[in-house]
């Protein structure tokens, strides 16, 4: 059962590192980025901002 544990713990880290955890992130917030690019006025700049937050997260050193 402890190796098991640890087996899941390895795994999780592996999965959560680099690259994939910041698409996990910036995913949903450029998705939102473009529902909200929809609004007339003010859309296109918020999806500017959204996206340029998510350009950001992209460019941490994980």
């Amino acid at each position: 059962m402890k190796l098991k544990n640890w087996l899941l713990l390895a795994a999780l880290a592996s999965l959560l590192q680099g690259c994939l955890f910041t698409k996990l992130v910036t995913v949903p917030m450029r998705v939102g980025g473009a529902v909200v690019s929809i609004i007339p006025a003010a859309g296109n700049t918020a999806h500017d901002a959204i996206d340029e937050a998510a350009e950001k997260v992209d460019d941490l050193p994980f």
